[in-house]
């Protein structure tokens, strides 16, 4: 393909453009919902560490200005995301310390890379290539690498959790017109294009996991839902049914019941009558209490001979 300065700054201009940004939906994502659970902190991590060896390769091989710009980008946002991995994990760390550490962090890549520039430049302007490819294939190495406790986080969970899907789209179009911008140059960058190309691929992989096990996941949760449904049914209507025993067996109980406490009433009530007639008898003389034993009407005794 012909070398076009115009088409190859374009095309990295927007390589950087989608590289700015790619980060924004996942730092909000995980702003927003005050977690970063299905987020691997090693993927924020790493690719933080990858930024400073990408950058020194692309300064000294003296790429086009937005080429050279995106790793910087890249890191920063990168170790933003993996301050608020840190964070959003409980019982990790404060935000004061969070701020330091990741401060800290991007502190030292910088050093590292300005370090790492002014020190293999020399001998790559010598012919030596040997030191500035060994930073482009660390980069990709990385790269490729932090992928792999995602690709951990999805086969865990079953699905692509924590992760957002939009920040995997524009890093994949990222890398997608960082090769292009690649071919529009006079000599193609081989390790730089297979850097980039690893990030199309593996992020190609993220968003296929999420469209075939996303879907998956959700109806497994229906399914599992629906059967906590019914067995949640099943246990109302046994408690129902005992219920309804319950009452169906409670009438003959009280009838029980009921005529047992009428026969003791009746009891109570006969001894309580005969107690106060016995108490009267005992009262009267032994001659009225003997006439009356014998049911005989007492009558007044009349003296004939008197009379």
């Amino acid at each position: 393909m012909p070398a076009n300065a115009a088409a190859e700054n374009a095309l990295g201009t927007m390589g950087v453009v989608c590289w700015c940004i790619q980060l924004a939906p996942q730092i909000w994502k995980s702003y927003h919902e005050k977690s970063t659970k299905g987020l691997s902190p090693w993927l924020a991590f790493l690719w933080t560490i990858s930024a400073p060896f990408l950058g020194t390769y692309c300064i000294v091989q003296k790429l086009n200005i937005p080429l050279i710009l995106q790793p910087q980008l890249f890191g920063v946002l990168c170790s933003i995301s993996w301050g608020q991995c840190l964070y959003y994990t409980p019982g990790t760390y404060s935000r004061k310390r969070t701020v330091l550490i990741t401060v800290g962090l991007l502190a030292i890549m910088a050093g590292f890379e300005a370090g790492m520039v002014y020190a293999i430049r020399p001998a790559y302007e010598g012919g030596n290539m040997a030191p500035v490819r060994f930073f482009g294939i660390m980069s990709s190495v990385i790269i490729s690498v932090a992928l792999l406790p995602q690709y951990w986080e999805i086969y865990k969970h079953k699905e692509v959790i924590g992760i957002s899907i939009p920040f995997m789209l524009i890093d994949l179009l990222g890398g997608v017109f960082s090769d292009l911008s690649l071919a529009f140059a006079p000599k193609f960058d081989v390790i730089a294009g297979v850097t980039y190309s690893l990030v199309v691929l593996l992020d190609g992989l993220v968003i296929l996991a999420a469209l075939i096990l996303n879907p998956l996941a959700r109806r497994r949760r229906r399914r599992e839902q629906a059967e906590r449904d019914a067995e949640e049914l099943v246990g109302r209507a046994t408690h129902s049914a005992g219920r309804a025993t319950d009452s169906a067996q409670r009438p003959v109980d009280e009838r029980n019941t009921d005529g047992r406490m009428m026969d003791e009433r009746t009891t109570d009530q006969r001894a309580g009558s005969a107690a106060p007639a016995a108490n009267q008898a005992e009262k009267r003389p032994s001659g009225e209490r003997g006439s009356l034993s014998n049911g005989a009407t007492r009558f007044p005794v009349v003296d004939v001979e008197k009379q």
